[in-house]
């Protein structure tokens, strides 16, 4: 394995302090004679001319060296090179400015940059003057409607082309330079010829002698006179002391002449300001806006790389020190909770940031000590978050391209691996490989042909070169290149790791072919990856796509900010080098996702590994959707999608799969759709096999996770919880949604379709959702419906009754309802079907209550424009099913059952009968009066007479239950009773008398049988007498003495307890009760007997006693 590893020296840390203001001494004499000005060879010359030899010099001086060292190389230094040199130290580029004007990312070119632009353009940048390395001027801030109009003074030290400290008037404190700062900074680069040029001040004073440095002295003291008074006082004081520290150093120090030697060559960030930054947008927490925030800062350290400004690695450290002093990762620690996923996906992004930068492939090795001294640090600490986010998990070194033999330890014994654990170990790498060297250098490195034949570490059959890395190393060497500002290095490190995975693909195939007839026969597979690409923390596959993709973008016309942002369009570059010429990289970055994405992988553990994997899939797929599929693009589908369908275990698409294997439906969707309008047969043939969902069947072989392929990475087995499982079972109904919507009207396919979903769909809800979007599409709103799509959502209907008849479902009364109306549309055999059956698909209560009653109702039977025959042909079997659910169950189908057959006379008396006979053994006093009253409402005062009389045997009321629900169906029977007759009614009252033990019902049940003769309904062929009934006679003398008995008993229950509050309501209920004594013929004597008895047994309580005897003597 061509694999770059090195031991590096401990060496010290990294100091990134912000460099000073230069103040070194200067001590040369300055040389004599004007200068020239800025010379032909500035940008905006009108007329463009070569540049002249001192311009190519001193441009190249200045931007690499610090003027100190040119100083003392050179004794004496003609002026105009000082003022070439001078003049060439700015900045040249916009770019640069722009980086540091905002947080939106920079240009690619120079152009309009967002903070400044508007001062710049509208001459509000006045009094610009150069006085060697340091620029100053006044930015006029124009006038709005709630402000005036302001001017600042900004100031700006440069060095070597960037600029090391800024300072403004308006005060502002932020990450990036003020729009003043900005003004300015693009004035001097875009309008060098009209600032004033000047030495540094040192080599001005040089020129001047003792009585014209006095003058300047005065003079610099009266016009600041309250300012430097003070300080010029005490410099003359220091001065004329001998003994002085002013005077043991030689000159005197210049802030306008540059920086030393010593000093850092970095632009200024103000370290304070990222910090304070950085702690507020953690303090925000959970808000979207804090965490677009801190993505923006990562975006922009990323841009820092690319220019390969030092200060991208400074300001991550910054970063990541507030990072690590967030208070809330000891209260995640301390509660053991986990952090958000946004939280959690900025950690993500932190740690590959470090990756790409310990990568950087020309940093020196005292700065890579610095960074890894500085990561242990922070990896130590036992709040430093983990890499899995669920503390335990076991992933590889990021070196190690071979299984490790300790995987299958004990989780305590793993190695603790945090979110720095990968940059660490990639501080172990290096880039002196001499293959990896001279594929990243030239385009044209293949090896000779005549050392094509056999097998080779290093080239591929075709002779173009491998690199034979751990996949995932290798790409975050490709992300390093492209993030550090070399795309070409990049771009063929790229192709070389994508020619290794074609290799790589094809023999796994010739493996599989050589053992596929066995592990078919077995039926079982091994997973063939430590870990998988696709969720991977350094996002192998992204990366890849993002670095091909990047050199086939075609640029965005306009605004160099495009809001809102534009989908990007795709152009195809061949790849360089190319012995045939026929490659494009946008081919192959379609070609590495699919490899990728089609990785079969077993599903990592812990819910943000696993959320990981989905989420990174959806990434990958949204990119996929943005690019236009050509001719050239499709070749590359076809091809790739073939290879995955026969790479058997290799392959998520394989025909074998493990148990634990990450599934494809998403990938598929993306597949299927994508390949649908150019290979139908492919699309289908491929989406159906990424139906399967093996982790939730039941039986099936659970794999072998062994080592069979010689040195193949393997996985140990285990079965990690699927914390994603609901999410990955909707992907797979959109899956089947996608090809249930394109099979529409192909009776073929669509069966076809419907096997996959009844075979590998275990949800029901899932399924009725199918259902669901299956007739949305079968019945457009325009257009007749579509009967082979309607038949496949009644089928699905139809395994969701199946799937949720003896399990609880919320939504089963739904799925009940919308079953009806699908199998309404599909026409009377689906109605006649589902009544015929009903026992497979309903209970008893829902085929009667809804279906049935559905499907005899008048909407239905317009609906489908039924003749007489067909009507009668649906009624027979509702009429059927009515009698089997009333035979079921009688308790809650009997009533249903009445209704549905009440157009049929030998039906409804089944019917009847069957609820006679249920009545004394299954079923309720509540039933039996419901039905009892059906039967008088329908005509039938008799048969609700014996039904009420069948109720009345099955009820109990107690003494103090005067509010019983069942009150008022009492009442209603002895009503019907005595409407009916004495004989109906004296055959009622003994089972009154027995059920019914409240005074208060006994006795009004007596008063209204008193108040109306019997017999009131007129029953033909009876005799009525028309006269009142007497309480001496039975039957209600029976009623008269059980009322009074209630009244004795009740009364002595509620004195055993009674409260003083309750003396009055208890003295109201004595007067009923006389009132009750008072129908029988000795009554006054009973019931004066009765209040004796009372004084005497409860004489102690007194005072209700003497409230009892002012009301009744």
């Amino acid at each position: 394995m061509a694999e770059g590893r090195g031991e590096l020296p401990p060496q010290p840390p990294l100091h990134l302090s912000l460099p000073p203001a230069s103040k070194r001494p200067c001590l040369r004499p300055a040389p004599r004679g004007p200068g020239p000005g800025p010379g032909p060879g500035f940008p905006n010359s009108r007329f463009r001319c070569p540049e002249s030899l001192l311009d190519c010099a001193a441009k190249a001086v200045a931007e690499k060296w610090a003027f100190e060292r040119v100083e003392e190389r050179f004794e004496r230094i003609p002026e105009p090179v000082q003022r070439r040199i001078v003049y060439w130290s700015f900045p040249r580029n916009e770019r640069e400015i722009c980086m540091y004007s905002s947080f939106q990312l920079a240009p690619a070119g120079s152009g309009s940059v967002p903070g400044g632009v508007t001062n710049t353009t509208t001459g509000c940048v006045e009094n610009v003057l150069q006085v060697g390395f340091h620029l100053s001027g006044t930015v006029m801030e124009p006038a709005s409607q709630s402000e005036p109009e302001v001017t600042h003074k900004v100031a700006i030290s440069f060095d070597r082309c960037k600029i090391t400290s800024v300072t403004c008037g308006c005060g502002n404190r932020d990450i990036f330079y003020c729009a003043h700062v900005v003004a300015l900074s693009l004035y001097r680069i875009r309008k060098p010829e009209q600032v004033k040029l000047r030495l540094p001040i040192s080599e001005t004073l040089f020129q001047m002698n003792r009585d014209q440095l006095q003058k300047l002295v005065q003079y610099l003291i009266t016009a600041h006179h309250t300012e430097v008074l003070p300080t010029a006082q005490k410099l003359a004081d220091e001065i004329l002391s001998s003994n002085s520290e002013i005077n043991q150093v030689h000159g005197a120090p210049d802030p306008t002449a540059g920086a030393s030697i010593d000093d850092d060559n970095c632009w200024h960030l103000d370290e304070e300001q990222v910090r304070e930054q950085v702690k507020l947008f953690l303090s925000q927490g959970g808000y979207y806006g804090s965490g677009k925030q801190l993505n923006s800062m990562f975006a922009k350290v990323r841009e820092m790389l690319r220019m390969r400004d030092s200060n991208g690695a400074r300001m991550l450290t910054l970063i990541t020190e507030q990072f690590m002093a967030d208070p809330r990762l000891a209260l995640w620690r301390q509660q053991g909770t986990g952090m958000t996923d946004k939280c959690r996906q900025l950690w993500d992004e932190l740690g590959a940031l470090w990756v790409c930068i310990v990568l950087n492939p020309h940093c020196k090795s005292e700065e890579k000590s610095g960074w890894l001294k500085q990561l242990k640090k922070w990896g130590d600490m036992d709040i430093c978050p983990l890499e899995d986010g669920n503390y335990g998990s076991e992933l590889p070194n990021i070196t190690n391209a071979l299984p490790q033999s300790n995987l299958a330890q004990d989780s305590l014994a793993r190695p603790r691996r945090t979110v720095f654990t990968r940059a660490m170990e990639a501080c172990d790498l290096h880039w002196q490989d001499s293959h990896l060297q001279r594929i990243i250098s030239c385009d044209y490195y293949m090896s000779p042909a005549y050392q094509r034949e056999g097998e080779s570490l290093l080239f591929n059959p075709q002779g173009l070169p491998l690199w034979l890395d751990h996949v995932p190393t290798a790409c975050a060497r490709v992300d390093a290149l492209r993030s550090h500002g070399y795309p070409r290095e990049a771009l063929r490190l790229g192709v070389a790791i994508i020619n290794t995975l074609r290799l790589q693909q094809h023999r796994q195939l010739d493996i599989y072919k050589h053992q596929k007839k066995e592990l078919l026969q077995k039926g079982m597979t091994s997973t063939t990856n430590l870990e998988g690409w696709v969720g991977h923390p350094l996002d192998p596959i992204g990366c890849l796509f993002t670095t091909l993709t990047e050199t086939c973008r075609v640029p965005v016309c306009g605004s160099c900010f495009p809001h809102p942002p534009k989908p990007p369009v795709y152009h195809h570059v061949p790849v360089w080098g190319c012995p045939d010429g026929g490659e494009s990289y946008l081919a192959l970055a379609l070609e590495v996702a699919l490899m990728g994405m089609g990785q079969q992988r077993v599903m990592p553990e812990g819910l943000y590994a696993q959320d990981k994997v989905c989420r990174n899939e959806e990434q990958i797929v949204a990119k996929l959707q943005e690019m236009e599929l050509d001719d050239l693009l499709v070749q590359t589908l076809r091809k790739q999608a073939i290879l995955l369908l026969e790479g058997g275990p290799f392959s998520g698409l394989g025909e074998v799969i493990h148990r634990e294997s990450v599934p494809m439906h998403t990938f598929a969707k993306y597949l299927f759709s994508a390949l649908l309008p150019h290979d139908t047969d492919l699309a289908y043939k491929l989406a159906l096999r990424a139906m399967r969902l093996p982790v939730l069947e039941s039986t099936g072989p659970s794999g072998d996770l062994g080592h069979p392929h010689h040195g193949i990475s393997m996985v140990p087995s285990r079965y990690p919880r699927w914390f994603t499982l609901g999410h990955l079972e909707s992907q797979q109904c959109e899956l089947a949604s996608t090809m249930l919507t394109a099979a529409k009207g192909d009776m073929l396919r669509l069966r076809t379709v419907l096997e996959a979903i009844q075979k590998n769909i275990h949800s029901s809800s899932l399924i009725f959702k199918l259902a669901q979007d299956a007739f949305k599409i079968a019945t457009p709103a325009d257009n007749p419906p579509d009967i082979t799509l309607l038949n496949v959502a009644l089928e699905l209907g139809l395994q969701v009754m199946r799937m949720t008849l003896s399990t609880l479902n919320w939504r089963r009364r739904e799925m009940v309802r919308w079953l009806v109306t699908c199998a309404t549309e599909v026409g009377l055999r689906a109605l006649v079907s589902i009544l015929q059956s009903w026992y497979t698909l309903f209970t008893p209560t829902e085929a009667t209550s809804i279906v049935a009653a559905t499907v005899m109702s008048h909407n239905t039977i317009l609906r489908l424009s039924l003749d007489y025959p067909q009507r009668e042909e649906l009624a027979s079997c509702a009429r059927t099913l009515a009698l089997q659910c009333a035979m079921k169950d009688p308790q809650n189908c009997a009533l249903s059952a009445l209704t549905l057959c009440e157009k049929d006379h030998i039906a409804f008396e089944t019917a009847y009968q069957i609820v006679i006979d249920a009545a004394s053994t299954g079923m309720t006093y509540s039933q039996l009066f419901t039905i009892a009253r059906y039967m008088e409402h329908r005509g039938y005062p008799l048969r609700a007479f014996k039904l009420a009389s069948l109720a009345m045997t099955h009820l109990n009321l107690a003494y103090n239950q005067d509010t019983h629900p069942a009150i008022n169906d009492v009442l209603w029977a002895c009503a019907l009773s005595h409407s009916l007759g004495k004989n109906e009614l004296a055959a009622i009252i003994p089972l009154v008398v027995k059920s019914v033990h409240c005074a208060t019902v006994l006795s009004d049940i007596l008063r209204r049988c008193t108040m109306t003769a019997p017999g009131l309904a007129g029953i033909p062929g009876r005799r009525n007498s028309g006269k009142l009934m007497s309480t001496d006679k039975a039957p209600l003398r029976q009623l008269l003495d059980a009322t009074i008995s209630a009244y004795i008993n009740t009364t002595h229950s509620r004195l055993t307890h009674i409260s003083p509050r309750h003396y009055g309501e208890f003295i109201e209920f004595l007067s009923k009760a006389r009132e009750t004594f008072l129908l029988a013929q000795d009554g006054h004597i009973q019931f004066a007997q009765f209040i004796d008895n009372l004084k005497q047994i409860y004489k102690g309580k007194k005072k209700l006693m003497m409230l009892v005897r002012e009301r009744f003597g």
